[in-house]
């Protein structure tokens, strides 16, 4: 009975992120058209901040709290669930075509970011305590500006010609925006929260719960977002959404939590952060392999079973 009301208000979110995030794409797409961005801009900004917001508050507030030991397993979890869930199920969906600018530009900031935070949890530039501390905080949060600076510089809407939809009258547009990422907010909340009361009630130790539950509810965003925009046969947006967030989250959320408190990091931990780079090579892999720049459904289906496997290793192994 005591997991009774958990769990219905972990149905409460889930409908509150499906909603939230088809009226994102939409909302986010209008804006696109309207401001001349390429479909894959809009992924790595607009609905790549909204998506990233589970994230950031689950971080904030556990931070805040003084639970600081979720918030670099929370970022390992979701960003190894972007690339091998998300873009698995949205390659079987829809395969995938990935664009030249996010080959030479997002995979590899994805690999810088990954590497940074891999080197900061280590002691390798302080030489002291396994923490992430203040002033790395804020180097991440300046490499991630810069990223973001480069991602508008360097926007070019005629490098994609796949179809988007038209652009809403401005009202509706706003309207969208403003709801679906009331919706993600409210959703990635209610899921979060009590995804973690019920990892605790059924004896999950803290660091298992950041890397797969609360990684879990805090990247369904990004899961129902780039789902909703494979049905569209939008590629853009569902590649430049798991890019953007997996960015995102390393520079600006672990960024700014960092701020908060320093954040301890395990040991045990480099094994997922393994499987992270691991996860970003068979992603690269992949896109260099077969007909053109694309993820296909059978390598959709490869990488949803490397997020199987990794699920297997973090509850089972230990």
């Amino acid at each position: 009975m005591t997991s009774l009301i958990p769990i219905l208000l972990l149905a409460v979110g889930f409908v509150a992120l499906i909603l939230g995030a088809n009226w994102l794409v939409n909302g986010a797409t209008s804006v696109g058209i309207r401001a001349k961005l390429s479909p894959l801009i809009i992924g790595l900004t607009i609905v790549a901040f909204g998506t990233s917001l589970p994230e950031m508050i689950v971080n904030v507030f556990s931070c805040a709290k003084g639970s600081p030991g979720l918030a670099i397993g929370n970022i390992i979890g979701s960003n190894t669930m972007n690339i091998l869930l998300i873009l698995g199920v949205s390659s079987l969906i829809w395969p995938i075509d990935v664009s030249r600018v996010s080959i030479r530009r997002d995979i590899p900031v994805g690999f810088v970011a990954t590497l940074a935070i891999t080197l900061m949890a280590n002691y390798f530039f302080t030489g002291r305590a396994r923490t992430i501390n203040w002033i790395e905080g804020l180097v991440l949060l300046l490499m991630g500006l810069a990223y973001l600076l480069l991602t508008m510089l360097r926007n070019n809407p005629q490098e994609e010609t796949e179809n988007v939809q038209t652009a809403m009258p401005w009202g509706k547009t706003i309207l969208a925006l403003i709801t679906g990422i009331i919706g993600l907010y409210v959703g990635g909340e209610l899921v979060s929260r009590n995804a973690q009361i019920l990892a605790k009630n059924w004896g999950m130790s803290e660091s298992t719960i950041g890397l797969t539950v609360v990684a879990t509810a805090t990247s369904l965003p990004e899961l129902i977002t780039s789902i909703v925009a494979a049905v569209k046969k939008n590629s853009g947006i569902a590649i430049g959404n798991v890019l953007g967030s997996n960015i995102l989250n390393i520079f600006m959320v672990l960024g700014i939590s960092a701020l908060i408190t320093p954040l301890p990091f395990e040991p045990i931990m480099n094994k997922q952060l393994m499987i992270l780079f691991a996860a970003n090579i068979l992603m690269l892999l992949f896109v260099f392999t077969g007909k053109g720049h694309k993820l296909s459904r059978f390598e959709g289906a490869l990488l949803t079973l490397g997020y199987i496997g990794f699920m297997w290793f973090s509850l089972v192994v230990k």
